[in-house]
């Protein structure tokens, strides 16, 4: 009778413990939901809220000159209610002054009607594409990575990056390239699955240090001799070898991962195999249909830069982001004139405003702009002084000289 009571004891213990761990569960579950609605709600607030200006500037991210928040900048920022900056050499002198940059900068648009942070990118590949060179850690480029370092390698290099990044105030990194390539030091090589391996590590790895990546150049530009930045070109290999070769890290990419947790930048190279007249980043075919419903992307897609040779010889700027906004992009990159930004700008307006881009369209992106910012963008202040102990301390560089030795 005794070990019955022992063991009916023991039962209904079990049977408790279950059901605190069951309550539990559910509580944080329904937490979960109630943060979700909670946020929700508020980008829906938001987007009632905000003027056809306020909506426009949201979607633009631009580059300016100098180390300092220039007047150009302040007034994109104030007036036309820019979402994001990028940053190059000609911004950056050392880790300290960036993080400041970064800081007025947020300062400013913290100051705005909304008080939405600004987005902050980079091009922060590795080998050639790095900023602040003498500055940072010295990363390898992409196609060294992919013939001498593992794949855990490439987290680390990613992470390590990020970290530096992230110091100051950086929380985009239009990286990894997933263009396949034997010969460009910016692609980890030709093989798609082991572009898709290490571009994922890439993004897990910048995600780790709360920084976003980006896959570029969707939908691979790896067979282009032409570069982009001064001349169009066409890749004319068929559906079925790009799908199965070119764009394969990106769809591996998009179906394993949180889609809000990278961007997709698009190339302006054409692919007459799905779209004969326009660029891949005016192409609602390309974007729209094979991008988002193809391979059924739902994070933020991003314009390679609207000044780039290939596609501003043949369309004007007024044009440009009208055509983009209807193909489906949501984030137009304008990377160096500022009377070229407020073309673009302005020419959406006023392509808003006569009814040719519906509002429909733009709140579709705006609620996408909303949303990574709202729920990826918590912390935006950078520490100036840990800024300058972080980036390029010898414990990276150590790391980063070992992957290079003979192993």
């Amino acid at each position: 009778m005794k070990n019955k009571n022992i063991y009916w004891g023991l039962f209904l213990i079990v049977i408790l413990a279950f059901s605190v761990v069951f309550i539990q569960l559910n509580s944080r579950a329904e937490k979960g939901e109630d943060a979700d609605a909670d946020s929700h709600e508020k980008i829906e607030k938001l987007l009632k809220k905000m003027t056809i200006e306020e909506k426009i500037g949201q979607l633009m991210m631009v580059g300016f000159k100098g180390t300092e928040k220039s007047s150009e900048i302040t007034e994109l920022i104030e007036q036309k209610h820019i979402g994001g900056v990028i940053y190059f050499d000609r911004n950056m002198k050392s880790p300290k002054q960036v993080a400041r940059l970064s800081n007025s900068l947020q300062q400013t648009a913290d100051q705005s009607t909304h008080s939405l942070p600004l987005m902050v990118a980079i091009d922060q590949e590795g080998g050639d594409i790095i900023r602040m060179k003498e500055r940072v850690s010295p990363l390898p480029a992409q196609q060294d990575l992919g013939k001498n370092a593992s794949i855990e390698d490439m987290y680390k290099v990613a992470k390590l990056n990020g970290t530096e990044l992230g110091s100051m105030g950086i929380n985009i990194n239009f990286a990894p390239v997933l263009d396949l390539s034997k010969t460009d030091k910016r692609s980890f090589g030709q093989d798609p699955e082991k572009v898709y391996q290490y571009g994922k590590k890439a993004i897990q790895g910048l995600n780790d240090v709360s920084v976003t990546g980006a896959l570029k150049h969707f939908p691979g530009n790896g067979r282009s001799e032409i570069d982009p930045h001064v001349e169009t070109s066409s890749v004319e290999a068929n559906q079925l070898d790009l799908e199965n070769s070119d764009i394969y890290p990106f769809k591996q990419i998009i179906s394993e991962m949180d889609n809000q947790k990278f961007f997709v930048m698009v190339t302006h190279i054409k692919y007459p195999a799905y779209d004969k007249e326009k660029p891949a980043s005016l192409s609602k075919i390309i974007i729209g249909d094979l991008l988002r419903g193809k391979l059924k992307y739902e994070g933020l897609v991003v314009t390679d830069d609207l000044e780039m040779g290939a596609v501003n010889k043949y369309f004007s700027y007024e044009d440009m982001g009208k055509q983009a906004i209807l193909a489906g992009a949501d984030l137009l990159l304008v990377c160096h004139e500022y009377f070229h930004e407020l073309e673009v700008y302005n020419g959406l307006l006023q392509a808003v405003k006569a009814g040719e881009v519906p509002m429909d369209r733009i709140n579709e992106s705006v609620k996408r702009v909303l949303t990574y910012k709202l729920n990826n963008m918590k912390q935006t202040k950078a520490d100036p002084d840990k800024a300058e102990k972080v980036v390029k301390n010898p414990e990276s560089i150590k790391y980063i000289e070992s992957l290079s030795e003979d192993k």
